[in-house]
């Protein structure tokens, strides 16, 4: 089981085992917000609430200019394993604008692509191909791509990893 930890201002900063979270927990450092009311944690000496998110004690700032790291597994992500051009299940990824011709490595140049697509789109543009995008490559926004840990968020994280306006 995960846990969101959360600032004093209510922004999330990271995904930790329910353990650290509880130890966080029974040292003061942080409160519950959240808990699984099913699944308590049982001990010799008593039974406590297994926390889903906790709220730190103390204030932590969050540097305001964090930027996505480019990865395959981010692309994959962002199109959701789907294939930019023919819609079906993605495992790789390609170069809209190819490296051969000055394409670089970033979230507008990328996107989650079949093999079969891949293969026969080579090193040429879409366009070349007459082949269009079901949808234009950007860098992906909200609080769960900056956290780490939030890649598969649980369902009462919702309302704390709302994305960015």
């Amino acid at each position: 089981m995960r846990t969101l930890v959360l600032n004093a201002g209510y922004e999330p900063l990271a995904v930790v085992s329910f353990k650290r979270a509880l130890i966080l927990v029974m040292n003061q450092k942080a409160t519950i917000v959240q808990s699984d009311q099913g699944h308590p944690v049982w001990a010799s000496s008593g039974s406590w609430d297994r926390p889903s998110v906790i709220l730190l004690t103390r204030y932590v700032r969050i540097p305001r200019l964090r930027s996505v790291p480019v990865s395959r597994r981010g692309v994959l992500r962002r199109d959701d394993h789907r294939c930019c051009y023919c819609g079906t299940t993605a495992n790789t990824i390609d170069h809209v604008q190819p490296r051969s011709r000055g394409g670089r490595d970033t979230w507008d140049n990328l996107v989650a692509c079949c093999l079969r697509c891949n293969n026969l789109k080579s090193d040429r543009t879409p366009g070349e191909m007459g082949w269009s995008l079901l949808f234009h490559p950007r860098m992906p926004l909200g609080t769960a791509w900056v956290v780490r840990g939030a890649e598969r968020p649980l369902p009462q994280w919702d309302e704390f990893l709302a994305p960015a306006a």
